[in-house]
């Protein structure tokens, strides 16, 4: 095995990962039992399905803040459509749910690329936008469990192999946008335009299209997760998910996904929402107050980035005693 693969990311956060387990377990061996880490994995899956595609706009110099608010916006559009469709099959209601995430995604890609508005300041303003129109929407009100059908609260929660549907499509996300990302030549647009994009443009990658392209999975993506987080917790509200976005970047930074874009992957990301979801599973096992995790988060972008920083430093000092050395 190489030194190189033994230093990369994905394997230094497994470790990382594991050591913290093996932490958790001495003090509470439960923790670490078959059934909880599946339960743990299958908390974390929303978190997970968010980084993919979060992974995939910061790939592209880009960043998505407005996640979680499509995730509740379509959470309580298709929350709204089962009270008053109860009869509308899942499957159906699944592929509305990614179709409207994937608009509202697409109208983030849209402001990006066509009016060149930076995307820090597009997706604050769509957040704002989308939290306001499910106010609008719902009234304030919540809809609640009482209100869904069976078949609306059961999907994700139904077992497979000892776990719920919901963690099983996050897995199944994972492998696809795995080969999606290394196999297709949209995932290596992805990569080229987030590496060098005046070398991508005169490559011929369209930077502007490729970058609205990676925002319409990531509200796909959204969507989808907010019919599997309204149906797994049997509610819908405005404030659904409120403060998740920092969780999300802080998945993608932490699993390696460079906040300048051009590097990351999707198993980085997925490594990276797995490590916050132990954390934040076992912070009531070590009576730690939950909001704690939003500090937790804070802090570890900080220091991800600043380890990112330390070894492209270290890369450009490298460059420049190779050039001394030719010269």
């Amino acid at each position: 095995m190489s030194k190189q693969l033994l230093m990369s990311r994905e394997v230094l956060l497994t470790s990382a990962t594991v050591l913290l387990l093996g932490i958790i377990a001495s003090r509470f061996p439960a923790f670490i039992a078959p059934a909880n880490l599946a339960n743990v994995f299958n908390d974390t899956a929303p978190l997970i399905l968010l980084a993919i595609g979060q992974m995939i706009v910061i790939l592209t110099r880009c960043i998505d803040l407005s996640v979680a608010a499509n995730l509740a916006l379509t959470g309580m559009v298709v929350a709204m459509i089962n009270v008053a469709m109860p009869g509308l099959p899942v499957p159906v209601i699944i592929a509305l749910s990614v179709g409207f995430g994937a608009l509202l995604g697409m109208f983030n890609g849209l402001l990006v690329w066509k009016l060149a508005i930076p995307p820090i300041v597009v997706t604050l303003g769509t957040m704002t936008i989308f939290r306001g129109t499910i106010f609008l929407m719902s009234d304030g009100k919540w809809v609640n469990a009482h209100e869904f059908s069976d078949a609306f609260k059961a999907f994700p929660r139904t077992g497979i192999l000892g776990l719920p549907v919901m963690g099983w499509i996050a897995i199944a996300a994972v492998v696809f946008f795995s080969l999606i990302m290394t196999r297709t030549t949209l995932g290596r647009a992805f990569y080229a335009v987030g590496g060098n994009p005046h070398a991508a443009t005169y490559a011929g990658i369209d930077v502007g299209k490729t970058q609205f392209w990676a925002f319409t999975i990531s509200g796909a993506l959204a969507g989808l997760t907010g019919y599997l987080w309204v149906s797994r917790f049997a509610v819908a509200f405005v404030d659904l998910a409120g403060g998740f976005e920092l969780s999300v970047v802080a998945a993608c930074v932490i699993g390696g996904v460079a906040i300048m874009g051009g590097i990351g992957t999707v198993v980085g990301a997925m490594l990276g929402a797995l490590f916050l979801g132990i954390i934040s599973n076992a912070l009531p096992v070590v009576n730690i107050s939950p909001f704690w995790q939003l500090a937790i988060s804070g802090g570890a972008i900080i220091i991800a980035v600043a380890l990112n920083s330390q070894a492209n430093r270290q890369k450009g000092r490298i460059i420049l005693k190779r050039a001394e050395t030719a010269t």
